[in-house]
């Protein structure tokens, strides 16, 4: 059997790429950070260097 151990952010416009163990599970699904996780709805991108996702 295989562990997943990392992937990429649920949010479809963010290119991070997350250890699960640190990210923000929201209904099942895995976020790179609270701002990704809630939609964007604060208007921001998650703040990872070279990501534009918001």
């Amino acid at each position: 059997m295989t562990t997943v151990t990392s992937m990429k952010c649920a949010c479809d416009s963010c290119l991070c790429v997350i250890s699960t163990d640190d990210a923000v599970d929201k209904d099942g699904k895995f976020y790179c950070s609270e701002s990704c996780a809630n939609g964007h709805t604060d208007g921001k991108g998650c703040s990872h260097q070279g990501c534009t996702c918001g």
